[in-house]
């Protein structure tokens, strides 16, 4: 309900089912780890449930917005809202790269007799320590045959994300200057050069598991190869989504100069993505 200068939504039940649906998805993710396959029904389902809610709370909050119900006051609780969100996904990321360079910086060095931990060489005295790892200390775990080149596959994705958060930038201003044709043309750009990063990134990925040995089980670099890579992944495919929605909402004519904020979180989200992926081909591929 609307009332003076301060909007109070009304009740909703997307919040207690997108709870259920979330958990539903990671107790068939927990059994797709534990049992294998058998648990793939569990997890489809929950995963299922997650995209249904989701697309139902948003077109809610669409034919809210879409009705003048929204004030100033709500506009800056969705921006706090989304400026946490990116937040926790900074945090979610540095974990991962702090996981990342404490095997590089500490575990390591320690496994081969270095700094204050070095009695730790006493596991596997014959181990020397490097980095890319492609002879893990373990014999009974086989590390990977080679690592990618930075300078191939790895740029031409980080090309195509720096150019994409350009072109996002030329489809903003175009929409914040009243030019929907400009708007149209550039997201739509930037929706393609989405596609062709998860593609590219498809194709690096069946490279490594066919012919460079990196698997989630070739040891500690193929294990976070794979969690750093993969979920960034998984966030530009989220992201590409996010913005073919905001293209198709440009095509039906919302969104105005002055009030667009739905057009500017997914900017916000999108660039937070490209500024992940660079540090990934800095720290995973080049250094």
């Amino acid at each position: 309900m609307s009332g003076g200068s301060y909007y109070v939504p009304e009740s909703s039940k997307w919040p207690i089912l997108a709870s259920l649906a979330l958990g539903l998805m990671m107790i068939g993710t927990g059994m797709v780890l534990v049992y294998g396959a058998s648990g793939m029904p569990v997890m489809a389902l929950g995963l299922l449930g997650v995209l249904a809610v989701m697309a139902l709370w948003f077109r809610d909050v669409v034919i809210e917005s879409r009705g003048g119900l929204y004030d100033d006051q709500m506009d800056r609780s969705f921006r706090w809202g989304m400026g946490w969100f990116i937040f926790s996904e900074v945090m979610f990321f540095a974990a991962f790269f702090g996981a990342l360079f404490y095997v590089r910086t500490f575990a390591l060095p320690w496994l081969d007799g270095e700094g204050a931990k070095g009695v730790a060489a006493l596991l596997w005295p014959d181990f020397t320590a490097s980095w890319p790892l492609l002879n893990p200390p373990d014999p009974s775990i086989s590390g990977p045959r080679e690592t990618f080149s930075p300078w191939h596959l790895p740029l031409v994705n980080t090309l195509i994300l720096v150019s994409s958060s350009i072109t996002l930038t030329i489809a903003h201003e175009g929409l914040k200057e009243g030019v929907r044709a400009s708007t149209r043309f550039w997201l739509t750009v930037t929706v393609l050069l989405g596609l062709c990063f998860i593609t590219i990134q498809g194709v690096e990925y069946y490279e490594a598991y066919a012919h460079y040995g990196i698997t989630l089980q070739a040891g500690i670099y193929g294990a976070t190869f794979f969690l750093l890579t993969g979920f960034h992944g998984l966030h530009v495919i989220i992201g590409t989504i996010i913005l073919a929605v905001m293209l198709v909402r440009v095509f039906r004519g919302h969104f105005t100069a002055d009030s667009h904020f739905g057009f500017e979180a997914a900017a916000w989200y999108w660039h937070f993505v490209d500024v992940v992926w660079i540090g990934l081909f800095l720290f995973v591929y080049v250094f």
